[in-house]
């Protein structure tokens, strides 16, 4: 019998999509210039809360916060660049969030945002800083030839309804990963997503996946299935740390 060559995965728009907006630490904010309706682009450090949408720290003195105050309309352009293995970013994937965006009071935000953002620390406290959060309308993914989607907001974001208990308890958990449970992070990273193999922190989670940092680079590690509570976490990553321990190491990893 001759051997069939393996298909490559079924590309899945929604799931790219998903880890591409968790997984990024900065982006492109395209605003529009009040008088004129000119586009104006600035670059922004960028977080997510804990369904997915965009949380920016911005100061009311920045010319982007002038323009989204006066016309909250914006664009938001990630992509993957500053991962593992990426190189040509017109190779790479890429997304266009649209939306609006306005000040958020909600504490959640706040600490989500500095768990990614921690040299933020240092501004947050300032009179003209504040957390905005974006409410998504849809957007534009670019993944390859090919690969070019258009998304509802729906597909990007991730619902929360039945997911209050682990939302409640995400500050714990990430407490908990990093002070008891390092080496495993550690080993979802390099085994599970194939990244060097450096101190990796959790920053996060929610019902879709974990959120993993080193210095300026993120990753993003999806559930096998959705989780809305911790005790269902918990066995989640039990399961995750199993296969990870199960994957024999690569010795080019470094």
């Amino acid at each position: 019998m001759s051997d069939i060559p393996s298909q490559p995965p079924a590309f899945d728009a929604r799931q790219t999509a998903r880890t591409l907006l968790r997984a990024s630490r900065s982006g492109a904010l395209a605003t529009v210039r009040p008088g004129t309706g000119d586009p104006y682009c600035s670059l922004v450090n960028v977080a997510t809360a804990a369904d997915g949408a965009p949380l920016l720290l911005l100061s009311r003195l920045a010319i982007h916060t002038k323009n989204l105050l006066a016309d909250p309309r914006v664009a938001l352009l990630l992509d993957d660049r500053g991962r593992p293995g990426s190189g040509d970013p017109l190779q790479g994937a890429r997304i266009s969030v649209s939306g609006r965006l306005a000040v958020s009071d909600d504490p959640q935000d706040r600490r989500r945002y500095l768990d990614r953002q921690p040299d933020a620390q240092m501004f947050v406290g300032f009179a003209d800083f504040a957390i905005y959060r974006m409410q998504v309308s849809g957007a534009h993914l670019v993944a390859g030839f090919g690969r070019i989607v258009d998304l509802a907001a729906g597909d990007l974001l991730t619902d929360l309804t039945d997911a209050a208990p682990l939302v409640a308890a995400e500050p714990e958990v990430v407490a908990h990963m990093n002070a008891d449970h390092a080496d495993t992070c550690r080993l979802y990273a390099t085994r599970l997503l194939g990244a060097p193999d450096v101190p990796w922190r959790c920053v996060g989670c929610d019902p879709d996946g974990l959120d993993l940092q080193h210095e300026g680079i993120a990753l993003r590690l999806p559930f096998p299935q959705r989780i809305t509570a911790p005790g269902l976490l918990r066995q989640a990553l039990k399961d995750l740390a199993a296969a990870a321990r199960a994957t024999a190491p690569d010795s080019r990893r470094g």
